[in-house]
């Protein structure tokens, strides 16, 4: 047993994780420890990977090298792609997964990563000299040193579960809180503040009425969260099913109001505006006379259900009878109730972009601590942090990602900028470049870079390779094609559009909303001959990706020149040139928060809440621009 690593990582939630596996596939020495080992990447929540925006940081994961698609594609048990009724920009892929299964793909990859060890254990101290991290202490009283460690405690610090009026101590159901560690971060110079967090009723499926919900079947096509091409969904796949709360049981709930921890007092700290409780939504949405419910699968060979939508903190015996209100759980049982959850995190302001602390060197922060909810926010980050913490301890430049890069690139320049003021949730309205950020191209966007630090594999980057020539003789084939109207009207009219006057070029048709590669194949035997030299288990994604090339070229284009434009702001350094509160022409509020955040670059400090053009007018003419 050895004491000194390059990395060590403290909690194996989905940060975690991602942090560990990424510090040893780059080679550093690490250290991964958590209080149990048997819940590594434990889906605290609902079973369930990607969503709106957050399907995008997945397959950016994937892209870079990371482990969450992989272990999402191997454990689904259904996959559905959101959003499909809007442009591709909007399109997110979400699966529900086997929860113990998730947990024994990510025990078996942590275990046979080379340069990765475990410890299970408690930190209850970190060890820093001269203002730099240089190990931890456990429960045990063991003392690991290390050259960078990476904080990844999700809602384990100084955790505190409510019931009604009881009061747990703990992490998560049945698991204990974390303790010491807040209080010497506070007491080294870090701010940290209390967020609250919470989760469902889990039900028991044989006391379910599933004849009294509408089915909610997944979907049978290629797409998946992983680029890889040797990796699928090997499962029996589900249905979700859905159903609506109705008045008696806004009654019942309401009724109960007078012992929710969340209206009684007893809750104080800050709760997830866009995912509320059921005893919000009723006081919130007053007029509303039902609220829907989705009923998801826990598992392959397991008949636990998660209740998403009915997030509550209530007395148990108020989740009870409000629940019998409703006619499909009129005679229902459940395994365990639900609970809120309030628990330490730090505001992220004090952070670098490479999410290591501004106070302590070499200490880094990702997931939960960093007042963010969700597994896919918590893996993006743990993935950043893990691969800042090898850099750190062998040397290169820091490796940050822009917000015309990636949604984590969104998601970390919004949590250092800008900081939180509620559990921060990725959306894709926070992506200001999100037709340049869809997740069809994450691949393209990222495999390469991750390449050349040395995360993502040969193998990876011949497979991008490979799809990017292919997509792109697609395109070529189809810009150069000549169709002539006499081949095609006949078809053209039977799909519901314009018959030609004129010659085209075969792309000129692709533009067209009822057309696409697929169809137009069907009646033009050039393009299904060219289609027909993708290999066969990779044609769908390759044709889907020149196809929406093509068909937003002109959109995409457009957003990569204002990327361009914005990122020349990035290029102006002004970190650590200016005494800001000695600027009066800056108005009091910038003075304030740009000696807060201290930022980078101008274009970092023009994102500052409350930084006014004016302001960003005169940074620029100090910096000599």
């Amino acid at each position: 047993m050895r004491f000194d690593y390059d990395v060590i990582v403290v909690g194996a939630g989905h940060a975690g994780c991602e942090a560990a596996a990424a510090a040893a596939n780059l080679g550093s020495r690490t250290l991964l420890i958590t209080m149990d080992l048997n819940k590594v990447a434990q889906m605290s929540c609902n079973p369930a990977v990607g969503g709106i925006a957050k399907g995008q940081i997945v397959r950016e994961i994937d892209a870079l090298g990371g482990q969450m698609g992989i272990v999402t594609d191997l454990t689904a048990i259904q996959l559905r792609m959101l959003n499909r009724s809007k442009g591709p920009a909007m399109w997110s892929p979400r699966a529900q997964s086997d929860r113990a299964r998730f947990i024994q793909c990510w025990r078996g990859i942590l275990e046979n990563t080379d340069n990765l060890w475990m410890w299970q254990d408690m930190v209850k101290g970190l060890i820093v000299e001269d203002g730099q991290v240089c190990g931890v202490r456990t429960g045990m009283d063991v003392q690991f040193r290390a050259r960078a460690v990476v904080l990844t405690n999700g809602t384990f610090l100084n955790g505190l579960m409510h019931i009604g009026r009881t009061q747990i101590r703990g992490g998560r159901i049945s698991e204990p809180a974390s303790t010491g560690l807040t209080e010497q971060l506070v007491a080294l110079g870090i701010r940290s503040a209390r967020m609250k967090t919470g989760t469902p009723v889990r039900i028991d499926a044989r006391s379910v009425h599933f004849e009294e919900m509408a089915e909610q079947r997944g979907e049978d096509d290629f797409h998946q969260f992983s680029y890889l091409d040797n990796i699928h969904r090997e499962l029996r796949q589900l249905s979700c099913w859905t159903c609506f709360t109705n008045e008696h049981c806004h009654e019942i709930l309401r009724e109960g109001l007078p012992d929710s921890p969340l209206y009684n007092g007893q809750i104080k700290s800050i709760g997830p505006r866009y995912c509320p409780s059921i005893e919000t939504k009723i006081v919130t949405f007053a007029d509303k006379t039902q609220h829907q419910l989705f009923l998801e699968p826990e598992g392959e060979n397991t008949n636990e259900y998660y209740l998403n939508g009915f997030s509550s903190s209530l007395p148990l015996d108020v989740q009870l009878r409000a629940l019998q209100a409703i006619p499909a759980f009129r005679d229902v049982q459940i395994y365990r109730p639900g609970y809120a959850i309030e628990y330490d995190f730090f505001d992220p302001t004090q952070l670098k972009h490479n999410l290591e602390t501004k106070k302590i060197r070499n200490l880094f922060f990702a997931g939960q601590i960093n007042g963010t909810t969700g597994y896919e926010e918590a893996g993006g980050q743990g993935l950043i942090a893990g691969i800042n913490a090898h850099i750190n301890c062998h040397g290169g430049a820091p490796f940050e990602l822009g917000r015309d890069e990636a949604y984590i690139g969104v998601l970390i320049d919004d949590l250092v900028t800008k900081g939180v003021d509620e559990p921060y949730r990725m959306f894709t309205s926070r992506a200001e470049y999100r037709i340049l950020l869809r997740q069809d191209d994450a691949d393209m966007r990222l495999t390469g870079k991750s390449y050349l630090l040395g995360l993502a594999t040969s193998y990876r980057e011949n497979l991008l390779e490979e799809k990017r020539n292919y997509r792109d003789q697609i395109i070529s084939f189809c810009e150069n094609y000549s169709i002539k109207p006499q081949h095609v009207n006949a078809a053209l009219t039977r799909l519901g559009t314009t018959e030609l006057a004129y010659g085209c070029k075969l792309y000129d048709l692709v533009l067209r909303p009822q057309l696409g590669l697929d169809n137009l194949s069907e009646f033009i035997p050039a393009l299904k001959s060219e289609l027909d030299k993708v290999p066969l288990s990779r044609r769908p994604e390759i044709v889907e990706a020149a196809e929406i090339l093509m068909k937003y070229s002109g959109y995409i284009k457009r957003e990569q020149m204002i990327a361009d434009k914005i990122s020349r702001l990035e290029n102006i350094r002004i970190k650590g040139k200016f005494d800001y509160s000695s600027i009066l022409s800056l108005s009091t509020e910038a003075r304030q928060k740009l000696a807060k955040v201290d930022p980078e670059t101008i274009a970092q400090a023009s994102r500052i809440p409350g930084i006014s053009p004016s302001d960003i007018n005169i940074l620029l003419v100090m910096s000599g621009r």
